[in-house]
This record gives C-alpha cells, sequence and structure tokens, in this order.
C-alpha cells in the first residue's frame, strides 16, 4: 500500500475480560467495520438585531457527540466470544477499545444497541453488531 493508507481490515474492536489487570481480545470474525463520529448541531442562530428583516445567517455549536462502531461477518464460536454475547443477551456494558487506524483508540464503556445472526441453509452463521459509547471515552492519539 501506498505510505499513509491503511487497510480496512486493521479498524478494530477488541473487547475487554473484565478481569484485573484486563486484557482486550479482537472481535473474531469481522469482514466489514465502520466508525462513526457525530455531534449535534445546537442552532445559535440569531436574527439582526438592528435590521430584522435581513436574512440571518445561521449558526451552530457542537452539541451532544455520538461514536459508534459497527460491524458484521462470520460468527466465530470462542471462549472470548461467548463472553460477549453475554453481555448481548444480557444488554450490559463492558470495557472495550476500538483502534483506528492513522488516528488513534477510543476506550471505555460500551454496549450492543443492535445485534443480529442471520445465516443461509449451506452457509456460515453471520452476525451485525452496533457498538454505542456507554460512558466517557478516553481517546488516546496513535503516534
Amino acid at each position: 500500500m501506498a505510505d499513509g493508507q491503511q487497510t480496512g481490515r486493521t479498524l478494530l474492536i477488541q473487547i475487554g475480560d473484565g478481569e484485573t489487570p484486563e486484557e482486550f481480545l479482537n472481535l473474531c470474525g469481522l469482514t466489514t467495520r465502520s466508525f462513526n463520529m457525530s455531534a449535534n448541531e445546537v442552532d445559535t442562530t440569531i436574527t439582526d438585531c438592528v435590521n430584522p428583516g435581513n436574512t440571518p445567517q445561521k449558526t451552530a455549536e457542537p452539541g451532544i457527540k455520538n461514536r459508534t462502531f459497527s460491524g458484521s461477518g462470520k460468527f466465530v464460536k470462542s471462549t472470548s466470544n461467548t463472553a460477549f454475547m453475554e453481555h448481548v443477551n444480557d444488554a450490559t456494558k463492558f470495557n472495550a477499545k476500538v483502534i483506528v487506524p492513522g488516528l488513534g483508540t477510543y476506550t471505555g464503556p460500551w454496549f450492543v444497541s443492535e445485534f443480529e445472526f442471520s445465516g443461509e441453509m449451506e452457509g456460515n452463521m453471520e452476525f451485525t453488531a452496533t457498538f454505542v459509547a456507554a460512558g466517557v471515552l478516553t481517546f488516546v492519539a496513535e503516534v
């Protein structure tokens, strides 16, 4: 690959094991993944007090920021995935790291807001999951 380019397979989510010290393991089987960074717009537009007939300029400030990770792929049965599926089934928070190549790592509490299994009669079972930040995330920039 050319300098500076990253491969999509290195965009990762690692699930914490809850132990002390905590070990983070890659969520295995992902073939497609995405990380979304967004923020709500808080409208700060005001009319011109001197000339109220003038068309106002829309202005905004950043509001609530949102960080989500989503991925899909082949479901792999393993000890670490069994622990992960307990969090999905029980709708509980867990620690995870999202590693964004070329940017850095977001670590903290997450939960799975959506999860779906799928599969064809002769194919592998697949899954799709959406992870939402469940608290303040710590960001460490890539060096």
